[in-house]
C-alpha cells in the first residue's frame, strides 16, 4: 500500500460516515392527516368486517338449505315407511279376516277397493255424509296439497277425511264457544237420554257426544252474553267473573276433544250424563250431587292427624284409596270437572229451578 492510499484512508476515517441526503420522517404530522388515517383504517377494518359477514351469513345459509333439505328427505322417507307398514298392517288383517271367514265357513270377504266405508264412518252419525268419499292415495295427495300431515299416528281413512274437510272448509268446525267438529244439534234436542247408550250402539253414543257439546256450548255461550250485559266489567268482581268464564272454557277443551273421539271414561261419562239431564229438568240440587259423587264419591277424607303411631293399621288404607283415586288424581279431569260445577252455578241463575229448594247453595 502506498503513502497515497494511506492518507485517503485516514482522512475518511477523520471525516466520519457520510451523511444521509435523504429527507427525514416527519416527526410531527397534522390533525387533517391523522384523521384520515383514521378514517382510511376504519374504512379497510369495516371492509374486512362486512366480507366476514357476508361469509358467515352464505355458509350459514348453506347448512340451513342442507338441514331443510335432509330435513324433507326424512319426512318424505317417514311418510312413505308409514304408508308402506299401513298397507302391510291391512293385508295382514285382511288374511286374518280371510283365514277367519274360512275356518267358520262364512262365505269370502269382496275384494277391497281402497275406499270403503271403515267402523269409524259408520259410527259418524251423517257428519261425513256432505261429500262423497275419497280413495285414500288421492285424499293423502289432497291433505299434502292442503299443507296438512298425510298421515297421523294411528288415524282411520274416516278421520283422516274428516280432518281434510275441516281443513279445506267442506265441513265447517262448529263456531260455538269451544270449537269442536261435532255438528251442533238443535236446543229442542238437547235433552240428554236417561241412561248411557251401550258401547256397541256406537250411532247413539255419538249422538250422546253431540248432544252434551251442544249444550255446554249453550250454557258458555249464554255466560258470555250475560256477561257482556253486566256494566261492572271495570270493578274486581266483573274481572273475577269474566276469568272464570274464559278459564272454563280452556279447560273445557279436552273435554270436547274426548267428546270427539268417543274415548271418554264410562265412569265419568254416566256421571256428567247424569248431571246434565238433572240440570237440564233444573234439579239443580241433583246435579251438584252427581257431581260431588263424581269428584269425591264415598272415600274417607281426612281431617287432622292421620297417623299417630309407627305401625301401619289396616284402616288406614281407607284414608288414601276408594273412589276418588282416578278422578281427582288426573289435572286435567279435575279442572273440565270444576269448570262444569261452573256452569252449573250459572245455569240455575239463567234457568232457575221451580222448586226453590233445588237451589244449590
Amino acid at each position: 500500500m502506498d503513502f497515497a492510499s494511506l492518507m485517503s484512508k485516514e482522512i475518511a476515517k477523520a471525516k466520519g460516515p457520510a451523511k444521509d441526503t435523504s429527507k427525514p420522517a416527519p416527526k410531527f404530522i397534522s390533525k387533517r392527516e391523522a384523521e384520515e388515517q383514521r378514517k382510511a383504517a376504519y374504512i379497510q377494518e369495516q371492509k374486512k368486517l362486512e366480507e366476514e359477514r357476508a361469509a358467515k351469513a352464505a355458509a350459514k345459509r348453506k347448512r340451513e338449505e342442507e338441514a331443510a333439505e335432509e330435513a324433507k328427505e326424512r319426512e318424505e322417507k317417514r311418510q312413505r315407511l308409514a304408508e308402506e307398514i299401513r298397507i302391510r298392517r291391512e293385508a295382514k288383517e285382511a288374511e286374518e279376516e280371510r283365514a277367519r271367514r274360512k275356518r267358520l265357513g262364512l262365505s269370502e270377504l269382496p275384494p277391497s277397493t281402497g275406499d270403503e266405508a271403515t267402523p269409524e264412518a259408520e259410527e259418524s252419525d251423517g257428519d261425513d255424509d256432505d261429500g262423497e268419499d275419497i280413495p285414500d292415495g288421492e285424499l293423502l295427495v289432497k291433505l299434502r296439497e292442503a299443507g296438512e300431515p298425510a298421515v297421523l299416528f294411528g288415524e282411520s281413512h274416516s278421520a283422516r277425511l274428516r280432518r281434510y274437510r275441516v281443513a279445506t272448509g267442506v265441513v265447517a268446525v262448529s263456531s260455538g264457544p269451544i270449537a269442536t267438529t261435532l255438528a251442533p244439534v238443535e236446543e229442542k234436542d238437547m235433552k240428554v237420554p236417561d241412561a248411557v247408550p251401550a258401547a256397541t250402539d256406537k250411532k247413539a253414543r255419538r249422538y250422546l257426544f253431540r248432544q252434551l257439546a251442544s249444550y255446554f256450548n249453550m250454557v258458555l255461550r249464554e255466560w258470555e252474553i250475560a256477561l257482556a250485559k253486566e256494566d261492572n266489567a271495570d270493578t274486581y268482581a266483573g274481572q273475577a267473573a269474566h276469568s272464570a268464564m274464559v278459564s272454563s272454557k280452556e279447560t273445557m277443551r279436552p273435554l270436547f276433544r274426548k267428546f270427539e273421539k268417543g274415548d271418554l271414561d264410562e265412569t265419568i261419562l254416566e256421571a256428567i250424563v247424569e248431571i246434565v239431564k238433572a240440570a237440564q229438568e233444573r234439579r239443580y240440587v241433583d246435579a251438584n250431587d252427581g257431581y260431588l259423587r263424581l269428584s269425591i264419591g264415598k272415600a274417607a277424607w281426612p281431617i287432622g292427624v292421620t297417623m299417630v303411631g309407627i305401625h301401619e293399621r289396616s284402616a288406614r288404607e281407607k284414608l288414601h284409596g276408594g273412589e276418588r283415586g282416578h278422578i281427582m288424581g288426573s289435572e286435567t279431569t279435575r279442572k273440565y270437572l270444576q269448570s262444569i260445577k261452573r256452569c252449573l252455578s250459572f245455569a240455575q241463575v239463567r234457568w232457575p229451578p221451580e222448586d226453590v229448594r233445588q237451589l244449590m247453595g
